[in-house]
């Protein structure tokens, strides 16, 4: 920065640069005394731009993103792909950019259930693979986006595809021993490392709700927690090798 003294001669750059300034000023004033002002870009574009190279859509302007994927042996594709960003914009913007962009790839919004408020959007559309839904937070900021696609066929080759209006719950022993697994007062005896291999691991339809399940394994303590479950989804509680129950997964 250069700091022009009393009585010290400006280089000649600087002249013109003051000289700049000051007719743009006085062409504003005039401008706005006559009513009419002239249209400017604003310094900073509150527009945001889709980054080519994400999997699902997703401006180049982001804090933080994180894209995640479940798949199945021997199903190459994934059955559900998850987005998480967190997008330093208004959430109007966001929700501009990703009507959008998921327009432009033949996703159908659907107005039943849609929820649009000035801090949080809920909205489920129709893709060419499948299911899918859109989350947009308001926060601190930022807006923070869970975006997720579910691939039908996938889930189909799978042998994880939830009958209509049910919930799809595969249970997986990864363990030499035989765990019993008791759900909703009902009892599943898994053999050793069954459902290792698809389709062989047991898959209940059931409805959607909250149910609470236990484990019991010889030699080892009961272990006892609840999944909740909604229609259209499917999940896998496992047994993992040491015995010990893994978190659910959600497969679709």
């Amino acid at each position: 920065m250069m700091t022009v003294r009393r009585g010290a001669k400006a280089p000649a750059r600087w002249r013109l640069f003051v000289c700049g300034l000051a007719l743009l000023a006085s062409g504003l004033a005039a401008a706005s005394a006559t009513g009419w002002m002239p249209h400017l870009p604003p310094l900073f574009s509150s527009a945001l731009t889709p980054d080519p190279d994400a999997a699902l859509p997703a401006p180049t302007r982001t804090s933080y993103r994180e894209i995640g994927t479940t798949k199945m042996l021997g199903i190459e594709v994934p059955l559900r792909t998850k987005l998480t960003a967190r997008i330093p914009a208004q959430l109007g913007d966001v929700l501009t950019f990703y009507r959008a962009e998921l327009g432009k790839l033949g996703w159908q919004e659907q107005r039943d259930g849609a929820v649009i408020a000035s801090d949080h959007v809920r909205l489920a559309f129709v893709t060419p693979l499948g299911p899918a839904a859109l989350a947009l937070d308001r926060k601190d900021e930022s807006t923070l986006v869970n975006l997720v696609q579910r691939n039908k066929e996938a889930a189909t080759m799978a042998h994880v595809m939830p009958r209509p209006g049910r919930a799809a719950l595969m249970f997986t022993n990864l363990g030499d021993k035989e765990a019993v697994l008791t759900l909703d007062h009902h009892t599943v005896t898994l053999p050793a490392r069954a459902g290792k291999e698809r389709p062989e691991a047991p898959l209940f339809n059931m409805p959607p709700g909250k149910y609470s399940y236990a484990l019991k394994i010889a030699g080892g303590p009961d272990r006892d927690t609840t999944i909740e479950i909604a229609a259209g989804d499917a999940w896998e509680v496992t047994v993992g090798p040491e015995g010990d129950l893994w978190s659910p997964l959600q497969l679709y």
